[in-house]
């Protein structure tokens, strides 16, 4: 990143592609908080969309005062442009299919304007909005797809946050240099490895729980988004794995397991007479039924104890995210570890 003026108020900074209709909510909701908001804010999107796309962007931003960039595929990358390009010493870091509360800017300013040198961020919650359908009625408890954005609803300071909604000082960005540029794909693991770079110098990024973000419900109420949000972060766990080796830990991943299971089975099948076949749904079954068990929810009714096995092969799609990058990366070892953030001092 290369330095800037710094003038007292709120950069926002929204990468995109496509997403129109979720773009504009999204600009709409920055200027009503914008409105609430004690010092100067400035809007950014940094763009990649296809000519037609971006031309309603061009013309969305005209409507709600932000100003509109071509930017690099890389969403990383784009954060990186928005953050250069800002004019002022606080960055909101939002996502283009989300939507801020009233008085989020204003909470983050008064937040950060009071705390210690030291705070270098703040983050609050994003909450997903409801959806009437199945999927979004399994999946909403599913801590691999939605944990981490409710992470800071806990209260407690963060080893790193999603760039959902996150608040930093722009020298603790300009100061570790950036986001990464060069993850998984254009997008995936790069929030991560920030917050671990800006804490591992013993900053502090704080959680408000009250200053909320609404996330789109369109990227988890359907079997299609719902997979490629969990392969995607299952195959940017390998990356940051690779890039913090000291955070693996042992995991067997059932997909894994069912795979060597299958093996044996098939080695031994002539020599069993095919009984050794039967292995197979046996293992299939009670890896279903051990992973339902484990996320069936004490508030849940027990006729939702379907809902935690559909839960549990809908998550399965992290770990088939995992072994592809682990096989493209040639590691074997990543196929029985897995990343492990840091815990941050609770007192801190």
């Amino acid at each position: 990143m290369t330095a800037g003026t710094d003038r007292p108020g709120v950069s926002v900074i929204v990468p995109v592609k496509g997403r129109v209709a979720e773009t504009r909510r999204m600009l709409q909701s920055i200027m009503v908080a914008a409105a609430q908001c004690p010092e100067t804010v400035e809007t950014i999107l940094v763009d990649d969309s296809t000519p037609q796309d971006a031309r309603q962007h061009q013309i969305n931003c005209d409507r709600y005062g932000a100003r509109y960039v071509r930017g690099p595929r890389h969403v990383g990358a784009k954060r990186n442009r928005g953050a250069e390009l800002a004019v002022h010493d606080l960055l909101l870091f939002i996502d283009s299919d989300c939507r801020a509360s009233p008085d989020l800017l204003r909470r983050y300013v008064a937040g950060m304007r009071a705390a210690p040198p030291e705070v270098v961020g703040i983050a609050g919650p994003t909450v997903v909005e409801h959806s009437k359908t199945r999927v979004f009625e399994i999946m909403r408890r599913s801590h691999l797809l939605n944990g981490d954005l409710e992470m800071p609803g806990a209260g407690r300071p963060l080893a790193w946050a999603t760039t959902s909604n996150l608040f930093l000082r722009r020298s603790a960005l300009r100061a570790v240099g950036g986001f990464a540029e060069r993850t998984v794909g254009a997008t995936g693991g790069e929030d991560v490895d920030l917050g671990l770079r800006l804490t591992g110098r013993g900053w502090i990024i704080r959680s408000d729980p009250d200053a909320l973000v609404t996330h789109d419900r369109m990227s988890t109420d359907t079997v299609r988004s719902v997979c490629r949000r969990l392969y995607g972060y299952g195959r940017s766990e390998q990356w940051l794995s690779t890039v913090y080796p000291h955070l693996r830990r042992p995991r067997l991943m059932p997909i894994v397991a069912l795979g060597l299971t299958a093996g044996i089975a098939v080695v031994t099948a002539h020599r069993s007479r095919g009984r050794s076949l039967l292995l197979l749904p046996v293992a299939g079954a009670t890896a279903v039924g051990l992973g339902a068990v484990l996320r069936y929810a004490d508030d849940e009714p027990p006729r939702r104890l379907s809902h935690a096995a559909a839960r549990t092969m809908l998550e399965w799609v992290f770990d088939l995210g995992a072994v592809a990058e682990a096989v493209r990366l040639r590691r074997p070892v990543l196929l029985f570890t897995g990343f492990r953030s840091p815990d941050r001092d609770p007192a801190a």
